[in-house]
């Protein structure tokens, strides 16, 4: 197994060789849990849930850790504009989180650490870093003594003084120098607090991770991912936090995917372009928001726009009308045996295709690409009459496997019963509550969708008009 991967740490591709034979400890960033996720936390959930199904592909046994931030400052200020305690709001867009990413394709972590489960682990970390001189107390807050850590930089590739140029931020009364940054901030007046060896208070940001991902994976790992915009301070912070208290390398390989545009802007609440998956999702159908965002290498900017969503459908709806196809086709399919090998061995050859573009550097680019030349070739092989189980059925075996390991869901159709299924099972139970409007409008919405429906004193029975 030859995978290779663009590590930020080295800006190069780099063999992936993992710390255990058969092993990937990967840890990505997760979500601050204080809104619905927008398009660019979807993109980092999507992309390496992806790196991950891949290396499962390939025979690895994955450990992925994905953490919540459910509290810190934009928690906080949202708890109080809602009118919500802060554990209260954090459950509710964790739960809302699931539902996107699961629409999204998107399994769960092995392990979902949240801040406000982990806080003893934290302050031990802190008071450890206290006690190695890499960090110290300031009336109730804790610095990380930035320049004690010799290697400060190197992910960003940034030398101390361009970073201390470029930080912008203002020396603080408490700070002995302007780049050192928060591992626990004193409480103010109102917030949610714990109970500290330095008084009341909460967690800086980058410190959940690092001790988190030294509890749940261990001191060195194989992959921390995240967006691009995590490599600095984030992610170079967690470096520095990490590689002081272990005295080992955090991570080997670093994983950043790129930004994404809207309607060829950088994405900002400021902009008032802000793009929420839960409401995407309302309109277009989630799987064609994931083809979409593997349609680019994972460390390109992606644009995105409603018309190139609209053309990624149609693109999309190319290859699973294949596979709907070739599955119609088999109903009435023979056990003939004319050309199998030859096609058996064309649909192989599409299967090293995938592999090769995936095994550099996770190419889903290259990959959908091979997907498309297996659709035509199956469209050919139906254009000619040939009905070989055989051959009908290594084609559709070959279009699920490879749609699984990029998330999707090949056989549209079947999906679409289900979602039909549960529409009329929200109708039958608003009948229940006599709600007829909403159950008129739900009549309505089917046979917009060219659904009949027909109640019996059996049940409701549905087919297509």
């Amino acid at each position: 197994m030859t995978i290779k991967l663009y590590n930020t740490l080295t800006r190069k591709k780099e063999t992936f060789i993992p710390l255990e034979e058969g092993k990937v400890k990967m840890y990505v960033c997760g979500p601050t849990v204080y809104n619905y996720i927008h398009i660019g936390n979807a993109r980092p959930a999507i992309v390496f849930d992806t790196v991950r199904r891949y290396f499962e592909y390939r025979g690895y046994d994955v450990k992925y850790v994905s953490n919540f931030t459910d509290v810190d400052d934009k928690l906080i200020r949202a708890s109080i504009q809602l009118g919500e305690d802060v554990p209260t709001l954090a459950d509710r867009f964790i739960h809302a989180y699931f539902e996107d990413v699961t629409a999204l394709g998107c399994k769960k972590a092995d392990m979902h650490p949240r801040v406000m489960e982990n806080m003893d682990i934290i302050i031990d970390f802190i008071a450890k870093l206290i006690e190695k001189g890499y960090a110290y107390e300031s009336e109730g807050d804790v610095y990380f003594r930035t320049r004690s850590f010799d290697e400060y930089g190197k992910l960003s590739h940034q030398s101390i003084d361009e970073l201390r140029v470029g930080a912008r931020i203002e020396v603080g009364v408490k700070k002995q120098d302007d780049l050192d940054f928060a591992l626990w901030k004193a409480a103010k007046e109102g917030e949610i607090y714990w109970e500290s060896p330095w008084g009341l208070g909460r967690p800086g940001w980058h410190i959940e991770c690092s001790a988190m991902a030294k509890k749940y994976l261990g001191d060195t790992i194989d992959i921390h991912a995240g967006g691009q915009d995590l490599t600095f301070p984030h992610h170079e912070n967690e470096i520095a936090q990490s590689e002081a208290l272990n005295g080992k390398t955090f991570a080997n390989y670093w994983m950043h995917n790129g930004y994404i545009n809207i309607d060829n802007e950088k994405m900002s609440k400021s902009l008032g372009n802000f793009v929420l998956v839960h409401d995407i999702i309302k309109q277009h159908n989630p799987q064609v928001l994931r083809f979409f965002m593997l349609s680019v290498h994972y460390r390109n900017p992606i644009n995105y726009s409603e018309e190139l969503l609209e053309s990624t459908k149609a693109a999309f709806e190319r290859i699973t009308t294949a596979y709907q196809n070739l599955k119609h086709r088999r109903e009435a399919s023979a056990n003939l045996t004319h050309d199998n090998e030859e096609w058996t061995g064309k649909i192989v050859n599409q299967r090293e295709l995938f592999i090769e573009a995936m095994d550099d550097d996770f190419n889903t680019a290259k990959a959908i690409s091979v997907l498309f030349d297996l659709a035509k070739l199956a469209n050919y092989y139906l254009l000619e009459n040939n009905t070989a189980v055989e051959v009908i059925d290594a084609f559709m075996k070959e279009f699920e496997e490879l749609f699984h390991v990029l998330g999707l869901t090949i056989d549209q159709e079947e999906m679409l019963d289900a979602e039909i299924d549960a529409l009329i099972e929200k109708r039958i139970q608003a009948r229940k509550d006599r709600n007829f409007q909403l159950s008129d409008q739900i009549r309505d919405q089917l046979k917009a969708m060219n659904i009949i429906l027909e109640d019996t004193p059996q049940g409701t029975r549905w087919k297509r008009g």
